[in-house]
């Protein structure tokens, strides 16, 4: 892949070839080395892809596991990093289908039309428990409208928008043309604004709720107060 290395990912095609021909002799640390690497990117992926951590773990493991016993065959023709993206794919995609099948649904193969899963953790360590329950909340939400938006869709935002792909990068991931990505990843952003913001636009009418807990509190002290005196 040319082009300016998006962060984590080498773009030296000699040094994928390289990691991939030592992981192809056996050489279990340099699998380690790939296998963190990738990791992050990889498993946002399939997050994306499946919505459910779980199957996004079993599904890495399963791709990773692929990667192993075929990576002789890399010949370095795309980055190592699509090449493993592709494998994850299509685990995820193989996963989507057994399970509408099991539902009785005619499954949509991936790349149809458009009618057809983690962000980052916060690091909480550094904010107030307050402040950090309402990072979780917000990230919590966003995962969950993320989930929500169409499987094509989806990929595309999470590639583009938190792993930071270039839309070169993206479009080589997926294998579809370019004005496709950057078509999906603007249909994403609007749908994802237009669902936050009716989220936003209830929410406010909370703001700074008064339930009972904070009533009874109130009450209490006071009558305790007149009792002492």
């Amino acid at each position: 892949m040319t082009g300016t290395a998006t962060a984590g990912w080498p773009s030296n095609e000699g040094e994928d070839r390289d990691l991939a021909s030592r992981v192809a002799s056996g050489d279990r640390q340099a699998f380690e080395g790939l296998m963190r690497l990738h990791n992050r990117r990889l498993y946002r992926l399939a997050r994306a892809t499946l919505r459910d951590d779980a199957e996004a773990e079993d599904a890495l493991q399963e791709a990773y596991l692929a990667a192993y016993h075929s990576i002789g065959r890399y010949r370095g023709d795309a980055a190592l990093s699509t090449w493993l993206s592709r494998l994850v794919l299509n685990e995820c995609l193989a996963r989507l289908r057994r399970a509408r099948r099991r539902d009785n649904i005619v499954p949509i193969r991936y790349g149809d039309a458009v009618e057809t899963q983690g962000l980052d953790a916060m690091d909480d360590d550094k904010h107030s428990p307050d402040e950090a329950l309402g990072r979780s909340e917000v990230r919590a939400l966003i995962e969950r409208r993320l989930d929500q938006l169409p499987e094509d869709f989806r990929i595309v935002f999470v590639l583009r928008s938190v792993e930071e792909l270039s839309v070169e990068e993206t479009a080589r991931c997926l294998d579809i043309p370019e004005a496709t990505v950057r078509s999906r990843h603007f249909r994403a952003r609007s749908l994802l604004r237009e669902s936050l913001a009716q989220d936003f636009d209830l929410a406010e009418r909370d703001v700074f709720s008064f339930g009972g807990a904070h009533c009874d509190r109130i009450v209490a002290a006071v009558l305790s107060r007149l009792a002492a005196g």
